[in-house]
């Protein structure tokens, strides 16, 4: 049974699309104890850190009966945004995503999704998450954006969607009108490359 250790509803939404069975629990780990200034294995480190932190706790988490024992796949993502060399996470604000954009417009950037899949089995009697393997990559799509008028660039803005996106778009939202053209993974620009998961899974 696969577990995906995040609350992103993107995520959630793509595996439900794709009839992949699985729960949803969040790590709740603190991402800002890492301190890695590349981009590309910040991203990495990241994943694995969420995936981890589940592994790690998942005796004191609450399975459903039937997966109290055997096989577990934790699934553990992190999407960081790359524009000219910087790191775009979630916009602090309005205004901070008005700026971004103002920049973004007519131009590309790179979308970086950590992936992590811890593999073990979770034995209920003895409560320990043995793991077996750990699998990880990090998976970049080109994210191309049109050139948009001050005006449409206030328009998203202040539908507040750009606030809850890494980079201050999203590709399956009111934002997917403005990305011109993807090079590479469509859904790992929605925050989990699928292909990478289906070669993965058990």
């Amino acid at each position: 049974m696969l577990i995906l250790a995040s609350a992103s509803q993107s995520r959630k939404k793509l595996l439900e699309n794709c009839q992949i069975e699985f729960i949803q629990i969040s790590s709740n780990f603190d991402e800002t104890s890492i301190k890695e200034k590349n981009i590309f294995n910040l991203a990495l480190e990241l994943s694995f850190q969420k995936a981890n932190s589940l592994s790690e706790n998942i005796q004191k988490t609450l399975l459903p009966e039937e997966l109290n024992y055997g096989p577990l796949e934790i699934l553990g993502c992190d999407s960081i945004f790359e524009f000219k060399g910087e790191a775009y996470g979630k916009p602090a604000d309005k205004e901070e995503a008005f700026i971004r954009w103002k920049k973004m417009s007519g131009e590309f950037g790179f979308l970086h999704t950590g992936h992590t899949l811890i593999i073990g089995n979770f034995d209920s009697t003895s409560n320990i998450f043995k793991i077996i393997k750990i699998i990880k990559k990090t998976v970049s799509s080109k994210v191309y954006f049109s050139k948009l008028e001050d005006l449409e660039i206030k328009s998203y803005v202040d539908s507040l969607e750009p606030l809850y996106c890494a980079g201050g778009f999203a590709l399956e939202g009111i934002g997917g009108k403005y990305i011109e053209k993807i090079e590479g993974c469509f859904s790992n620009v929605m925050g989990l490359s699928l292909p990478w998961l289906r070669k993965n899974l058990l």
